[in-house]
């Protein structure tokens, strides 16, 4: 065990590093708990329909009591099998470093071709996020960061920008009918899309993402509610446990802005008391508000999880919003920009119905008249999906 260094102006003793299997062995018993938490919320089941056709109270209640809901056998076997190919083979043709051009075979790399980044790098076990000014100083708190084993890699991915412009299997699925029936269930038929990225968690290497909330821009609004930021659909292609899943504290969705360092005082630790773990099986999704407070710790597990990211906002929301983003860039999201960043829904309701025609088809009401306009084609591929994301939109 190794002792992490202080600034020589610092006064409190240094704090042993745990490596990354004494982190685990220490960790067990929060896991152990979380997880009765977790199974023992009424929020875990698959997504069902009144007669009506609209999606069930009993879901939407339980949603805006708890903040999530684990959806389960979403995805089923054959398209599982498609997103783990799609990402095994972005990963094989990245970067082979940071900023590189070529991957590890010297080929030209993955997602060169678009204005911004694909890949994200992350030193192994490390938090970048907790305790930086980073994220308009979302993350107030750092989270443990364990020694990895010697053999660990400088730096690894942990992160892919984009899915929808990388992976084919991501645009099927973000056309998905019942997970954008939700969508409109919670957020209104009118839902405008956030972001899409793929966390990814691999054993032992696994960083930290601090407690947080996500949303900066409407905490002090009037009109601010529940729901106001909007969610995440967190797909899970290969589960997700208490030792390398996603925590939250359930409820903090409907309190507003927390003093995150407060809970962590009255606890003792980063390990929050009463937070509970996404524990999902593989093909489960996770509908989880933005406004909870939530994280993740360290995987020193040696379970992988990969998790797909896909964000959805209420239109009024955002609509002739200005804000300022996470790179520093003034933008507003005027009709246009949400309307073409909206495309994105309508193409991958395209590219789900070619893969499975006999699927019912989500019919998305603001683009409703505009199929023609947005069929999946290499065409679209170009002229819509291609750099897509540089028309996100943050809130």
């Amino acid at each position: 065990m190794q002792q992490q260094s202080q600034p020589a102006n610092e006064k409190a003793p240094a704090v042993p590093v745990p490596s990354a299997a004494e982190h685990h062995a220490t960790m067990q018993a929060y896991l152990a708990e979380g997880k009765h938490r977790a199974l023992s919320l009424p929020n875990r089941g698959p997504i069902t329909y009144e007669k009506d056709g609209s999606i069930a109270t009993s879901i939407l209640d339980a949603y805006w009591e708890y903040g999530f809901y684990v959806f389960t056998g979403v995805i089923g076997n054959e398209e599982l099998d498609d997103l783990r190919a799609d990402v095994d083979r972005v990963l094989e043709g990245a970067p082979r470093t940071k900023g590189a051009e070529v991957d590890r075979y010297g080929r030209p790399a993955i997602g060169r071709e678009f204005h911004r980044p694909s890949f994200s790098f992350s030193k192994p076990l490390s938090d970048p996020l907790g305790g930086t000014k980073l994220n308009h100083g979302r993350h107030p708190v750092k989270m443990q960061e364990p020694e990895p084993a010697d053999d660990a890699p400088e730096e690894f991915i942990d992160l892919l920008i984009g899915n929808l412009q990388i992976m084919d299997s991501a645009l099927r699925l973000y056309g998905h009918p019942d997970l954008l029936s939700v969508a409109a269930a919670v957020n209104g038929d009118d839902f405008v899309p956030f972001n899409e990225v793929t966390f990814l968690k691999e054993p032992g290497l696994g960083v930290s993402v601090a407690w947080h909330q996500d949303g900066t821009t409407h905490w002090e609004s009037p009109d601010w509610h529940q729901g106001t930021h909007g969610f995440n659909f967190m797909a899970q292609i290969y589960g997700s446990t208490p030792s390398n899943g996603v925590w939250v504290v359930p409820g903090t969705h409907k309190q507003g802005k927390v003093d995150i360092a407060e809970l962590v005082e009255e606890s003792g630790s980063e390990r929050i008391a009463t937070a509970t773990p996404m524990v999902c099986e593989a093909g489960d999704v996770v509908i989880s508000n933005r406004q909870l407070v939530h994280g993740s710790f360290a995987n020193t597990s040696t379970e992988r999880r990969v998790t797909l990211n896909m964000g959805f906002l209420p239109r009024r929301s955002v609509l002739n919003v200005t804000n300022v983003n996470f790179a520093g860039k003034e933008q507003t999201y005027d009709e246009e920009r949400v309307h073409e960043r909206s495309r994105m829904i309508a193409v991958g309701i395209d590219a789900r119905q070619q893969r499975y025609p006999n699927e019912r088809r989500f019919i998305y009401r603001p683009l409703a008249n505009e199929e023609h306009k947005n069929r999946w084609s290499e065409a679209t591929r170009r002229s819509v999906v291609a750099d897509y994301n540089l028309r996100d939109v943050h809130l």
